[in-house]
């Protein structure tokens, strides 16, 4: 131990990717018996939360760049879940519809967020508790950026 913060277990950023992939892995089988992937689950939960969007809402909504979003589009599209049309008022703009049958997935998905708090086995408040200390460490991390003097800074 050399106390100079360099050990694995001590990084904060190491932490939070293994509850990241271990979270992941966890809603995999859940979302496999609805046939989405995570990523598509989290455009399935926009669009069913907030209706039609564009694709640039759901970037903003999901911290996801178009190159990323577009194939998920497609294959949800593909699944007959989503619909994607241009903007009657912007041809450069896209909207992504819910079809029937996506709208009708909203109810087999319903007990997802039960299954995946009880496996956690946490209680609702603490899990409430780390979702808002995330997205509080979440936004001050984005707000901030190191220079790479400041990066060579211990």
């Amino acid at each position: 131990m050399t106390g100079d913060g360099l050990e694995l277990d001590k990084q904060v950023c190491f932490a939070l990717y293994s509850a990241s992939r271990a979270v992941t892995q966890l809603y995999r089988p859940v979302l496999d018996a609805l046939g989405l992937t995570y990523p598509q689950y989290l455009v399935m939960l926009v669009l069913w939360e907030r209706g039609a969007s564009t694709v640039k809402q759901l970037g903003q909504a999901l911290e996801l760049d178009s190159g990323t979003l577009s194939p998920l589009l497609k294959r949800l599209a593909a699944h007959g879940y989503v619909r994607r049309e241009r903007s009657t008022s912007d041809e450069r703009s896209v909207l992504v519809h819910l079809t029937d049958a996506g709208a009708a997935l909203r109810a087999r998905a319903g007990g997802v967020p039960r299954k995946i708090a009880g496996a956690t086995g946490m209680e609702f408040a603490e899990l409430e508790a780390l979702r808002q200390n995330l997205a509080r460490l979440t936004a001050a991390v984005s707000a901030r950026t190191l220079t790479p003097e400041e990066g060579d800074q211990p």
